[in-house]
């Protein structure tokens, strides 16, 4: 009975064949399941097929197909002279490129410019590559010593004095800030109405100004007194170097914590010394250069990274300070914010560079190209204030929480918990503002500043190179240049996103 029952289940014929499965992987799998699975995705495909044939195919043939290679003057880039349809005008690229590059410096000089790329594409290089090690090493150099080397490379010049005779300057031109004003609000109570007002308010400005002179005198007799030795920058130097020394190693616990914060202040001065001595800078140093003759993408490079390195700071500090508890902070932070993101960048360059000379000492100038700069960091930290101030109130307040129950100051709960999770969450709205100063440099030519843009505009002028497709080669080069910078940091940030966010991957 069993068998009979078990024999009655088994198939007695094949089962019919079915049809295949549609293929989903592969070439054909992709075009049938992205772009013709549905009436709305063929018509996007027709666009896009049609866009490509209307557009990325005529500019390959421009810029690939129908260019010209070689040549010596405008003849070349003639369809009369070619014998064929002319594109690209690419000799006018080759006879530029040295005025796109470094604009107006001095030839002879050219190998600053690019030794100062090429120290900065080896100290940023390993910051960028996360399993490296000696990020902190790294850090320092790219963020601090590179600036200054790179300035003595690209405009030359020596220095005269250091750290305490810089210091000694800065106050005593605050000083004499603060005494000037005072001296005008005088001037103007003598044909004011509340003319004892003004005058009680300029005298009382007027005698802080005095008081903070004999309250740096001290410093400015040392700077004089080290000045008039006749041995250049190096008294400064040693002093300076003592100074610091003794405030890192009691800032770091004295002798509890041993002898390593004055071993890496002494070994830091050491290479400061090694890098003055070898540019020269205790003498003349290298020839100086005027900004003025810079231009190409050495300006463009130097407005971006000053900007980006620059504004960061500016934008966690601002951000930090409209969320603090205490009301001069806050309301100077959120003035700040809303007045910068309130005028345009091109309004920011222009006071910068004509108005901002109207409010300092007579006896004191600012290089324009740095006006410039000073202008543009200024702008992008209000807008990176902002960008942070979202980061931060996603953090979870709870993260604060357990860090004060856990005893944590305030100082080591926004360093250490709260700013890198704030930062983390806001990482493409950063990138997104670095890439937007990137391509905002080209504003800084109608301030006179000869930027990549600015210098391809002046090659223009050459009638050597005047064709009709001269002006289309140049602006395709330079936005081809433009799309690697820009293009490179957004895939640089999506790495970064994708790693620091691995905990939130499915």
């Amino acid at each position: 009975m069993t068998d009979i029952a078990a024999s009655s289940f088994v198939r007695q014929d094949l089962v019919a064949e079915r049809p295949a499965p549609v293929k989903t992987t592969g070439f054909l799998g992709f075009v049938r399941t992205r772009l013709l699975n549905s009436p709305t995705n063929i018509l996007l495909t027709i666009l896009g097929l049609l866009l490509i044939w209307y557009i990325v195919v005529p500019s390959i043939k421009f810029l690939l197909v129908d260019a010209v290679w070689s040549g010596k003057d405008r003849t070349a880039c003639l369809a009369e002279n070619a014998g064929h349809p002319v594109g690209a005008c690419w000799p006018f690229i080759q006879a530029k490129s040295t005025q796109l590059f470094y604009g107006f410096y001095p030839e002879a000089e050219r190998w600053r410019v690019t030794l100062t790329f090429a120290l900065g594409a080896v100290l940023l290089l390993p910051l960028l590559i996360p399993r490296l090690p000696a990020k902190s090493v790294n850090a320092g150099l790219f963020f601090f010593a590179f600036p200054a080397v790179a300035f003595f490379l690209l405009h030359g010049g020596g220095i005269t004095g250091f750290g305490v005779s810089w210091v000694a300057g800065l106050l005593q031109l605050f000083a004499d800030s603060i005494s000037g004003a005072g001296y005008v609000v005088v001037g103007l109570s003598k044909n004011s109405a509340a003319g004892p007002l003004l005058w009680a308010i300029g005298s009382v400005i007027a005698l802080v100004g005095t008081l903070l002179h004999w309250v740096i005198f001290p410093l400015t007799w040392l700077r004089d007194q080290m000045q008039a030795s006749g041995q250049g920058p190096w008294p400064d130097f040693l002093v300076t170097a003592v100074i610091v020394s003794v405030i890192l190693f009691v800032l770091g616990g004295g002798t509890r914590a041993g002898s390593r914060p004055l071993i890496t202040s002494l070994v830091t001065f050491a290479g400061i010394a090694a890098v003055i001595k070898l540019m020269g800078l205790d003498h003349a140093g290298l020839p100086i250069v005027d900004t003025r003759l810079w231009g190409g993408l050495l300006v463009t490079l130097v407005i971006a990274i000053t900007g980006i390195v620059a504004s960061l700071p500016i934008g966690v500090a601002l951000a930090l300070g409209r969320r603090s508890t205490i009301p001069l902070i806050r309301i100077f932070s959120i003035t700040y914010i809303e007045f910068w993101r309130g005028v345009p960048l091109i309004t920011v360059l222009f006071f910068a560079t004509y108005m901002l000379p109207l409010f300092l000492p007579g006896n004191f100038t600012v290089d324009g190209l740095m006006r410039a700069l000073i202008g543009v960091s200024l702008f992008t930290g209000a807008y990176q204030a902002e960008n942070l101030r979202g980061g931060l109130a996603a953090v979870p307040r709870g993260q604060g929480e357990a860090a004060s129950a856990l005893g944590l100051s305030w100082w080591k709960t926004t360093s250490l918990i709260v700013l890198p999770q704030a930062l983390r969450h806001v990482i493409p709205a950063i990138v997104n503002s670095f890439i937007s100063l990137f391509k905002d440099t080209s504003l800084v030519s109608i301030v006179a500043l000869f930027d990549l843009l600015g210098s391809l505009r002046a090659s223009f002028a050459d009638p050597v190179w005047t064709t009709p497709s001269t002006a289309f080669t140049g602006f395709a080069f330079v936005g081809i240049i433009y799309f690697i910078f820009c293009f490179g940091m957004s895939r640089y940030s999506l790495f970064v996103e994708h790693r620091l966010n691995a905990h939130r991957r499915n």
